[in-house]
């Protein structure tokens, strides 16, 4: 009645290390998207938030192309302490039940396994090498839209996706898409 259930065991908990180790690699992944943005002002006093925005949020112009109306902004991204933590613990736990459930296949030395839960902190310092990196965002004022009410600005962004988020938010942006 046990011999099944330790190869199964097994199978669920590779399954599960495989998971782990996909989303150890998604924590530092890219998440750069473009959108366009609506406001409901002209171009220049857009521009001018946009640059105390940033200034604000320690990125600096990194490139200017004035003929397309574009600016570049860079900013370095600091890992988070607390992530770095998180993925360590959540790999020393993964690690502990794969050499537990292999310590119960192989009978003889099989506590040897139980060495692997070492190799734990090698995640946070994965994390906090690939997650530390220049982030840019660009910046392509399109188009000013005359209304008979009020100006409105559209602006193209690429970014960072959470970037993008609080820049939204922050300044009182919505996407072109969601207006229509």
């Amino acid at each position: 009645m046990t011999v099944p259930v330790l190869p199964s065991t097994f199978v669920l908990t590779a399954l599960l290390a495989i998971g782990l180790f996909f989303f150890i690699k998604a924590s530092v992944k890219d998440r750069t998207q473009q959108e366009k943005l609506i406001a409901q002002q002209e171009a220049e006093s857009l521009l001018t938030q946009l640059q105390a925005y940033f200034s604000s949020r320690a990125y600096r112009v990194a490139h200017t192309n004035p003929a397309e109306n574009q600016i570049t902004y860079e900013g370095l991204v600091r890992p988070s302490l607390f992530l770095a933590i998180f993925l360590t613990l959540l790999t020393a736990v993964g690690l502990l039940c794969l050499a537990l459930v292999l310590s119960m296949l192989v009978e003889n030395n099989g506590q040897w396994f139980l060495g692997l839960v070492i190799l734990s902190p090698l995640t946070g310092l994965f994390y906090w090498q690939r997650a530390r990196r220049i982030e840019q965002v660009s910046l392509k004022l399109e188009a000013a839209i005359d209304s008979v009410t009020q100006p409105q600005s559209i602006i193209t962004v690429r970014g960072h996706r959470d970037e993008l988020a609080t820049l939204k938010q922050s300044l009182g942006l919505k996407s072109l898409d969601s207006t229509h």
